[in-house]
């Protein structure tokens, strides 16, 4: 299975795919897509390839941005969040790496006022525009979702997992179709093989139309005479099959992908459902992950703060040793640049923030407290204006900020009980390491 990483990066924008506002409502992405299925369609752009590639470039931009959650998701995360690593062609996607047209229309056809299918009827007023009639129902599978813990190695570098899926697939006896033998189906006497049926109303308006499913065969445009013996006609059966995901790196707590067509499979040769594949990330014990960044917190003895020295740093690839200039201040927050977590939009790499502390004995014996009494007569113990103004203005932006200040409650917490906190809890998130961070 080929996971092309770089093939999403090129994929449109679909609110620009639309020409809709990102603020736009579901009825004007509707309209949106609309007009653009209507200049497109095959059946007004006969051979023209160009034509049809837009037509599902359209119709993937719809079905993202036509749904809640999935727009939600592809607001945050643009089309990795949607598909991956993949996009067009790849393991994961929407139209683009496997839907026919016929999909399409059997999933939207009916925005355009028939049933399902393209502009058969419904388009009608348009001097037969869409000429190809309606289009046969074809039942679609259910989505099937797993959970995937990574750690942060895995997510730094992108990692293939395999899936055991417990799932429907096609029935191997029938081939999927549901009918016993060849002759087992044949074409609906009720609607005649085209899935709808033309109701006529009388209204003080004259004479109004409508199409609906044909109630004989449920819009597929045939019945099944001999149902198969091992499905009973459903064309499906509960199997296993095993999956191989390739995770992009950079991926993020709460994403999810999506695996176009690994889902459950469609009743009669139907569309499968997708398996939607979301991300948890595994607690690390050292380092706090600030979307690409990673945080360490360092605790430097005093002497080695006031002397110098090396200290070794864990990172995603192993310890570093990183050197400390005499008289380090705590508060400082030294940068190892590349050392974080790659973009999942291939947009660089975050860096490693080293964030320092300095530790103060809490017990002396006569000699160290000795010691000390006599380095405190020493003017360079005591700390000048300059020195004063630079750490205090730093806890004076930490505290200034609601969410810096939980964060360090938090660190501290940690530091008394031992518990790891994932991002330091979800109240202070993202936003309370960036403020303490860049404060400094």
């Amino acid at each position: 299975m080929e996971n092309n990483i770089h093939s999403y990066m090129e994929k449109r924008d679909y609110y620009e795919v639309l020409e809709v506002e990102k603020t736009a409502s579901a009825e004007e992405i509707k309209k949106a897509y609309r007009k653009k299925a209507i200049q497109y369609h095959p059946d007004k752009n006969p051979g023209d390839k160009v034509a049809e590639e837009k037509f599902k470039e359209a119709a993937e931009a719809y079905d993202v941005l036509s749904n809640p959650d999935k727009r939600a998701r592809y607001d945050q995360f643009g089309h990795a969040g949607m598909s991956g690593a993949a996009g067009n062609g790849g393991p994961f996607g929407g139209f683009s790496g496997g839907m026919s047209m016929d999909d399409i229309f059997s999933m939207f056809g009916d925005i355009f006022g028939g049933h399902s299918g393209g502009f058969g009827g419904g388009f009608s007023g348009f001097g037969g525009f869409g000429g190809g009639g309606a289009q046969q129902r074809r039942y679609r599978g259910s989505d099937l979702r797993v959970k995937v813990k990574l750690n942060l190695k895995e997510i730094s570098t992108g990692v293939e997992k395999k899936f055991k899926l417990k799932k429907y697939v096609p029935c191997s006896h029938c081939h999927g179709t549901g009918a016993e033998g060849d002759g087992g189906a044949e074409t609906c006497p009720t609607c005649k093989g085209s899935g709808t049926v033309i109701r006529n109303q009388q209204t003080i308006l004259g004479t109004m139309q409508t199409r609906t499913t044909c109630p004989t065969c449920g819009g597929e445009g045939k019945v099944i005479k001999n149902k198969c013996k091992e499905c009973a006609g459903e064309g499906i059966v509960y199997g296993e099959e095993v999956v191989t995901v390739k995770i992009p790196a950079g991926v993020a707590e709460g994403m999810q992908l999506s695996m176009g067509g690994k889902g459950n499979a469609g009743k009669h040769n139907g569309v499968p459902g997708d398996l939607l594949i979301l991300i948890e990330e595994e607690q690390d014990k050292e380092l706090i992950r600030d979307e690409n960044d990673l945080i360490y917190n360092l605790l430097l003895s005093f002497p080695t703060a006031a002397l110098g020295g090396a200290v070794e740093i864990p990172t995603i690839d192993g310890k570093v040793k990183v050197k400390i200039e005499s008289g380090t201040q705590p508060g400082k927050v030294l940068r190892l640049r590349g050392k974080g977590l790659p973009n999942v939009n291939g947009y660089g790499t975050g860096d490693l923030l080293v964030n320092v502390s300095v530790y103060v004995p809490e017990t002396l014996n006569k000699e160290e407290k000795k010691a000390l009494e006599e380095m405190e007569r020493s003017d360079n113990f005591k700390p000048n204006t300059s020195i004063k103004e630079k750490i205090f203005k730093k806890f004076k932006n930490a505290f200034r900020h609601k969410k810096s200040y939980i964060w360090n409650v938090a660190f501290l917490c940690r530091k008394e009980s031992g518990l790891y906190f994932n991002k330091c809890t979800n109240f202070a998130g993202n936003s309370a390491l960036s403020a303490q961070t860049n404060s400094f």
